[in-house]
């Protein structure tokens, strides 16, 4: 019993002195049309009678979470690019805020240190400023794994 108390006390003690982050819960609000969330996610399918493990690309607005999904061969730079000409086309528009990123390759060279801060890829800059693309890159690991839960849940459903 003591040692639970002491466990949880020590940690009440570092946060009120500053020197631990409080667990807190913000709810967010999204506006229409403003923010989405893009990932990757592995979809088994059927081709020419074989089970074929492809790439799904998917784009899904924050605020209506309504989204747009397509299949590619590989989760390479090429797909990243065409699911995002093909959502924009289906939803007639790029969100005018933040899109949400993981780390991907496609998108990313190099991550500095543990702040947001990216070496973005050459090709991924050009068509992000083509589009007027606000990228937001979630942080690595497991602390950003909340940063754009919808479309990972989604793409875990699908």
């Amino acid at each position: 019993m003591v040692r639970e108390y002491v466990a949880t006390r020590r940690r009440e003690i570092r946060v009120e002195v500053g020197r631990e982050p409080a667990n807190a819960f913000i709810p967010q609000e999204h506006l229409p049309g403003r923010e989405a969330e893009v990932d990757f996610g592995d979809v088994a399918i059927r081709l020419r009678g074989e089970l074929v493990t492809c790439a799904l690309f998917s784009l899904r607005l924050s605020y209506s979470g309504k989204a747009v999904h397509r299949v590619s061969a590989s989760a390479g730079q090429e797909a990243f690019f065409e699911g995002h000409v093909h959502a924009f086309n289906v939803l007639g528009g790029v969100p005018t805020g933040k899109i949400r990123y993981d780390n991907l390759k496609a998108a990313v060279a190099s991550v500095i240190g543990f702040s947001r801060q990216r070496v973005e890829a050459d090709r991924w800059t050009a068509v992000r400023s083509h589009y007027g693309i606000e990228a937001f890159y979630c942080q690595p690991g497991i602390q950003g794994a909340h940063e754009k839960g919808g479309v990972e849940g989604q793409i875990g459903w699908l």
